[in-house]
């Protein structure tokens, strides 16, 4: 048991000058509840001002319903956010019992966000579609040049998918051996798919619709004060942040690279089969 215990904190707290203070000790208990809570409010900021425009527009009559798989994701996501920031809350306050038992409720969670975001990915394209298609003339010519932008955004919800799929499966399976790995990659995971709230923040410069460069630059600032804590209080990169930021770098480079090309907008159709 020493062994072990002694491995485990090689590998989570190598020495460093902050070793023993009272205050390096409360910013390793609360920094993943700060990141959790930051997350959220990045998504209500995002998402609130949309969704209030949105229901306006649906009230009027000048957009149709909401899908029930949007209520879904909704409600998944807003599920899943809530739940890391009680599960580091749990941990930081010394509940681990507690916070393994809910770990359970997280992972089917997660996994049902995997299912219903790619169910939701084209119910939205083919909602616009149809109108753009079989609707009348004048929804027809407002509709029409909005698929080539859901086109684009059609790959990102691909990419986010994919890698919140990747990254929580990486983190689900180190949560025996990798306490580490496992805390930092679930931040990580639910991080990817934040660009679809600060995409939403109208206020901020942004690349699009051109190109969604900027988006990219946004999400590595929402993990910014994870990642430079841990480098200040260990003093080298984590394991996590190298498995993540390449996938992420590799994966934003060739959404940029497909974006508004008349080869992904011939795939997306091909995809959607329309």
């Amino acid at each position: 048991m020493a062994t072990i215990a002694s491995g485990n904190m090689r590998r989570e707290e190598l020495p460093d000058a902050l070793s023993g203070t009272p205050r390096a000790h409360a910013i390793d208990r609360w920094i993943y509840v700060f990141m959790a809570a930051w997350f959220i409010v990045i998504v209500l900021v995002g998402f609130i001002p949309d969704a209030m425009m949105k229901v306006a527009l649906v009230k009027a009559g000048a957009r149709p319903p909401f899908p029930l798989v949007l209520h879904m994701h909704a409600v998944l996501m807003g599920s899943f956010l809530l739940l890391l920031l009680t599960q580091t809350w749990l941990m930081a306050t010394g509940r681990r019992a507690l916070h393994m038992q809910l770990g359970v409720f997280g992972a089917v969670l997660a996994a049902a966000l995997v299912v219903v975001g790619f169910v939701l990915a084209p119910t939205m394209y083919y909602q616009v579609w149809g109108g753009a298609t079989f609707g009348p003339p004048e929804v027809r010519k407002a509709l029409a040049p909005m698929l080539p932008m859901l086109e684009n955004i059609l790959l990102l919800q691909i990419a986010a998918g994919i890698m919140f799929a990747v990254f929580i499966t990486i983190a689900l399976n180190a949560r025996a051996r990798d306490a580490g790995l496992h805390k930092r990659m679930v931040i990580l995971a639910i991080a990817v798919p934040l660009g679809a709230a600060i995409d939403r923040m109208h206020w901020l410069p942004s690349t699009l619709p051109a190109n969604p460069v900027a988006t990219d630059f946004y999400v590595l600032l929402a993990v910014a004060p994870m990642f430079v804590w841990d480098v200040i209080r260990n003093r080298r990169v984590h394991e996590a942040y190298k498995i993540w930021f390449p996938v992420f770098v590799a994966v934003s480079a060739t959404v940029d690279l497909l974006w508004d090309k008349p080869w992904w907008h011939a795939t997306a159709k091909a995809i959607m089969r329309v």
